[in-house]
């Protein structure tokens, strides 16, 4: 396990390593970046009230590389389709939170996909709501590759439902529905696909 301020260097570093896809983005980078260099504490240590309230968060979005689908899941708490992820343990490196949400939430085995292999491809700041929880996460984004094909284990805890989406078809339905940065997010996997 690294050292706390060598985790931390190596959070920043994979921050400063993302390219943004559009100004919002680029927005979320510098205020993490900003964020990271004043912060003691970037781990959520408490659920009910959140603390700290901003926090590290992981997000993985599975693709199928034959068709280009994409899984999420209509999250119990956010009542939102989402990608996979959770907040990242204190002392954890962010892919590492990949790996162990891949396992607790689907029940396989985590796939970087080559696009970027275990480095995050977008970062957002986003307020979440909860009953008593309001608090502020600081995502990343990883993508995973896995066929469709794939037998998944579904944590009920988490998820109502998983199902495959095409991009377009997120696209094309009320952004309500999904993280309120699930559209930029296809875009830039779009981008990262041809590039």
């Amino acid at each position: 396990m690294p050292s706390s301020g060598a985790l931390h260097t190596s959070i920043t570093d994979e921050v400063e390593r993302i390219v943004p896809v559009d100004p919002l983005e680029a927005e979320h980078r510098d205020e993490v970046l900003r964020w990271l260099a004043q912060a003691t504490d970037v781990f959520r240590r408490v659920s009910n009230p959140v603390e700290p309230v901003r926090h590290l968060v992981s997000y993985f979005l599975l693709v199928d590389p034959d068709d280009g689908s994409v899984l999420l899941g209509d999250h119990v708490k956010a009542k939102l389709w989402l990608p996979s992820g959770g907040h990242v343990e204190p002392h954890e490196d962010p892919a590492d939170t990949v790996i162990r949400e891949c396992h607790e939430e689907l029940g396989i085995d985590a796939a970087f996909h080559p696009i970027a292999g275990a480095h995050p491809v977008f970062i957002t700041v986003t307020d979440t709501v909860g009953s008593a929880n309001v608090h502020n996460d600081v995502s990343l984004w990883y993508v995973l590759a896995h066929s469709r094909d794939t037998a998944l284990t579904v944590d009920p805890r988490e998820y109502r439902a998983v199902r495959w989406w095409q991009p377009d078809e997120i696209l094309a339905a009320d952004p309500a529905l999904f993280d309120p940065h699930m559209g930029r997010m296809l875009t830039k996997l779009r981008v990262s696909l041809t590039v």
